[in-house]
């Protein structure tokens, strides 16, 4: 019994297709389906009923799936530890970004190019999506670390967090708009149309659960993924952009004049996720401490 002859098992039984579990394996189908048959021979018993349309486990391979799962997962545990000593870290780091995250003072790209440059036989993948999507993602085991939007909603018990950057949400009206206030109250933008970032974006999540405590639906005209363009939208009259707060300059330089948004003041978070109720592998955890680090002090 050899360990890759558990590894194509436990792929056929998650896939319940010799055809997909070969794709996933990238191997030849025939060669697959002879190392399963060995591996049956050796055991004395089948552990894939191969008769219907999808295959299926027998009462044996039901058994033994979990037993598989678990040597395969041991293995890989003594070669991380094995890897550790050495100082060699090995395998696949899966990171998750929100639009417009990778800042100049959170350059990610250089936190990552550095990991990159000392761990050159880790693999890093990086995925651009929102929020709450990322956060679903780590629950499935699909992501191991992602900066997301806080969106204001409870989160998983098992998610660690740590807060990297707090500010205000501001209203942002083209610059020649009637007024010269510097504060709004939610509730005056029940009647007008508003720029926003998309669904599942922690501004967007944070402005609509005040919305709903406050007893009304904004009214969304335009959406966008970059505060950029919801500012430039703004700056044309089209509406009035849901925003995190500007400097002075970053006002001017858009065309825009912004509003604190208060009766609630509503805040935007930024924060660095992962799970914290299951094993990381230990480039994960490297990684991890170096964008801690990076995105707590700016450096």
């Amino acid at each position: 019994m050899e360990l890759r002859q558990l590894r194509y098992f436990v792929t056929v039984a998650r896939e319940a297709s010799f055809t997909r579990a070969a794709a996933r394996l990238h191997l030849a189908q025939p060669g697959l389906s002879a190392q399963i048959r060995q591996l049956e021979r050796e055991l004395g018993h089948p552990l894939l009923d191969r008769g219907g349309r999808t295959v299926t486990l027998t009462e044996v391979g039901a058994a033994v799936l979990p037993l598989a799962q678990a040597a395969l997962a041991a293995a890989e545990r003594i070669a991380h530890t094995v890897d550790e000593f050495t100082g060699l870290l090995r395998g696949q780091v899966r990171v998750g970004l929100i639009s417009g995250a990778a800042v100049e003072e959170f350059d990610v790209a250089a936190v990552l190019a550095d990991f990159h440059h000392d761990h050159p036989q880790v693999g890093i993948s990086l995925t651009e999506d929102t929020s709450e999507r990322m956060l679903a993602a780590l629950g499935r085991g699909e992501l191991d670390i992602a900066v997301i939007g806080m969106t204001g909603a409870q989160l998983d018990p098992g998610i660690g967090v740590e807060v990297v950057l707090e500010t205000a949400v501001v209203a942002a009206v083209a610059a020649g708009d009637p007024g010269d206030d510097a504060e709004i109250p939610l509730t005056a933008l029940r009647d007008r149309p508003l720029i926003c970032l998309t669904p599942g974006t922690g501004i967007r999540g944070v402005f609509e659960r005040a919305c709903a405590a406050a007893g009304f639906e904004p009214a969304v005209a335009y959406e966008a993924a970059a505060p950029a363009l919801l500012l430039r939208l703004a700056a044309r009259g089209l509406g009035v952009a849901v925003v995190p707060e500007l400097t002075a300059e970053e006002s001017a330089a858009f065309g825009v004049r912004t509003m604190r948004i208060i009766d609630p003041e509503l805040r935007g978070r930024l924060a660095l996720v992962w799970r914290n109720d299951r094993p990381a592998s230990p480039a994960a955890e490297v990684l991890l401490g170096r964008l801690r680090i990076a995105l707590r002090t700016g450096e």
